[in-house]
């Protein structure tokens, strides 16, 4: 026999069977375990690992070293906007496709109408970029799940037909080795004697009695073996466990995002209080320092008013005090004034008393 064609790995560069190496980039089983592929932690992407600490995939890599780090998507929060709110698949899918929808599966604003091509793939039903992924990979393994049982059922059905056509072999190989011994029989109990023939066929029928009591216990081996029937069952039974598990999934993913809104809920009203509370602050902080500054120059009025009643006080004690006291320029005249002429003294002292 001819030796198969070897193919060689991507990575490595070494000769494989066509069928050890992996379909999308022809990868053998070392360099599959060495580089395997993971999501992006931005863009969730798949790629090849090239190193254990490496997520980011190179274009999420190029563009943190242009842009910095991202934001969440504006319509499906992925963390992948590095230019503006929105990320770059949701960018050209809007120019191409128009405002976003809601997903059947996820309920977010994100899932794009791409028409009949897109939703061919996706039994007709609108999803976002990664419920269709997520929907494709149980498509698949749902098709693998219905390859391996079909695989299996043909086996297990050319192993019955094989041992059905050994068993009819043997029948057949039987019921010939028995005509020939009762065709034998018949020669020699031709030339028995009637006694004899009759008690041949007493036994030959107790034989055949035995045997047909017989056959029933084999029967039930035989019906224990499935069926078509039964294997359709097992196809079904399998696909409504891939379906059941689909489900689930779904709940689940359903059941993140009403937690995720119930966050995002949550941290807008934190948001809407903290900037209240800023508010009322700043309102409180305003108030005390108009009251403060009322204060001070409330409090310098008052001083003012008291000095200047305090001057007043003072200026009417002096004015008190004066008004009782002889003034010094009429003694001065007093003293200059001669002793002798009593006319002039008098007249002196009668002005005293006059004043």
């Amino acid at each position: 026999m001819a030796a198969s064609a070897l193919y060689a790995c991507t990575k490595c560069t070494q000769r494989y069977p066509f069928e050890e190496l992996s379909q999308g980039q022809q990868l053998c089983k070392e360099c599959r375990i060495a580089h395997p592929i993971v999501k992006c932690t931005y863009c969730r992407s798949e790629f090849q690992q090239e190193s254990k600490t490496n997520t980011i995939c190179k274009k999420c890599a190029q563009n943190v070293k242009q842009f910095g780090t991202p934001k969440p998507c504006q319509y499906c929060n992925i963390i992948a906007a590095f230019i503006g709110t929105k990320c770059q698949r949701c960018t050209n899918s809007e120019k191409k496709y128009g405002p976003p929808q809601t997903c059947e599966q996820c309920k977010q604003q994100c899932a794009f109408d791409r028409k009949e091509e897109g939703r061919k793939k996706v039994d007709g039903k609108l999803l976002c970029w990664l419920c269709t992924l997520s929907y494709k990979r149980v498509l698949q393994k749902t098709k693998e799940q219905r390859k391996s049982l079909g695989s299996s059922h043909s086996n297990s059905s050319s192993s019955s037909l094989t041992e059905k056509d050994q068993h009819h072999s043997k029948h057949h190989h039987h019921h010939h080795h028995h005509h020939h011994r009762h065709s034998s029989g018949h020669h020699k109990i031709s030339n028995l004697s009637p006694e004899q023939e009759q008690g041949l066929w007493k036994q030959s029928h107790k034989s055949s009695a035995a045997i047909q009591n017989e056959t029933p216990k084999k029967k039930p081996k035989l019906e224990s073996k499935p069926s078509n029937g039964d294997s359709s069952s097992i196809n079904q039974s399998a696909d409504s466990g891939g379906t059941d598990n689909f489900v689930l999934i779904s709940q689940l993913k359903e059941e993140v995002m009403s937690l995720k809104r119930l966050l995002q809920q949550r941290d807008q009203t934190i948001l809407e209080k903290d900037k209240k509370l800023t508010e009322l602050k700043a309102d409180f902080q305003y108030q005390e320092s108009n009251l403060r500054t009322k204060m001070n120059s409330m409090e310098k009025a008052h001083k003012e008013t008291v000095e200047q009643l305090q001057c007043r006080l003072e200026a009417q004690c002096t004015d008190s005090c004066t008004s009782g006291v002889p003034r010094p320029d009429l003694q001065d005249q007093a003293k200059t004034s001669s002793p002798t002429s009593p006319e002039g003294s008098w007249t002196v002292k009668g002005a005293g008393q006059a004043k």
